[in-house]
């Protein structure tokens, strides 16, 4: 019996690939590939199915070019705003993403970013990369105690909420913002702001968990971040839409923020260098997910929902129904 067919459009982890080779016909070469390029692979290995990341904007454009053959696309991201969903929704055309299983690595990662805007973790590397050799006296270079302040979330999902867990446990306070207010056994104490611009005032630090898309874009700007106590900090590890990066740029210039832990950017991965030139940022090539157990399991997701499909069966996580 053959094998179904797949094509994968972007580098995957070794063991992803290693269950690929047992499982599809899949000429995988972990090349990155741009629209025209998947098209004609699809079309060229008559592709049953397509597994994606959100390196490829997959709009209309794209997903009326594929060929009838492809039963599903996957992508190995738990975000879709690269994905247009009512195109695909329009065609029939079965998407799925990986939920749930990158949440702990993200909320880990928003934590590192947070803690090392507080204790200027840029700062104190780049000190000994270039050597050390100078005694600081006991007022210079000290950062900010995180333990006992004050953390809002923009965003109360799975991430935001593994972010809380990890915050109560250095006895901070928590606040969160969302579209709707979560049960008490979810928000295990956490104050609930129906207005984002009512919560901002009482930060101490600021972390974004709020998907992408047109309802969040650019939340953060001139205003929002004027809203902010003087000497926050402010983290994100969500995305870059999410932030006017101007007037980001300009409250650490002014030292209105304190400092900030940012793990993605507008453009990536060609984003704004001034952010390299402030001593007070602490930055991430968008790597929340990078670890072995957690992008391993994201493309075990997406496979399993392939497979599912191809099986005849209903997607594990439709992106769309």
């Amino acid at each position: 019996m053959s094998k179904p067919r797949l094509i994968v459009s972007r580098q995957i982890p070794p063991d992803v690939v290693a269950r690929i080779h047992e499982e599809y016909d899949c000429p995988y070469t972990g090349a990155d590939m741009d629209a025209d390029t998947l098209i004609r692979a699809v079309t060229d290995h008559r592709a049953d199915a397509l597994m994606i990341t959100s390196h490829l904007p997959f709009r209309r454009d794209v997903i009326d070019r594929l060929p009838g053959h492809i039963r599903i696309v996957a992508t190995c991201s738990v975000g879709t705003d690269h994905i247009e969903i009512p195109a695909a929704k329009a065609r029939g055309l079965p998407m799925t993403n990986t939920p749930d299983v990158l949440t702990e690595c993200t909320a880990d990662l928003a934590f590192m970013l947070m803690l090392n805007a507080f204790r200027r973790g840029y700062e104190y590397d780049r000190v000994m990369r270039e050597g050390w050799r100078v005694h600081y006296g006991l007022g210079e270079m000290m950062g900010r105690r995180a333990s006992g302040k004050t953390l809002g979330l923009v965003g109360y999902g799975r991430i935001g909420q593994a972010m809380a867990r990890r915050a109560r446990g250095f006895g901070m306070k928590i606040l969160y913002t969302a579209r709707n207010r979560a049960a008490p056994e979810v928000e295990e104490g956490a104050t609930y702001f129906s207005d984002l611009r009512a919560m901002l005032p009482h930060c101490d630090a600021l972390s974004l968990h709020a998907p992408g898309g047109a309802a969040t874009a650019k939340v953060m700007n001139a205003e929002t971040f004027g809203l902010l106590p003087k000497g926050a900090v402010f983290v994100n590890a969500a995305r870059g839409s999410l932030v006017d990066e101007a007037a980001l740029i300009a409250a650490l210039q002014s030292g209105h923020l304190y400092g900030a832990g940012l793990d993605v950017f507008n453009n990536e991965p060609e984003y704004d260098t001034r952010f390299a030139a402030l001593p007070n940022t602490f930055l991430a090539p968008h790597m929340g997910s990078a670890t072995v157990e957690t992008r391993n399991a994201m493309g075990f997701r997406a496979l399993d929902n392939i497979a599912a499909v191809l099986e005849g069966k209903a997607p594990i996580d439709p992106i769309w129904s």
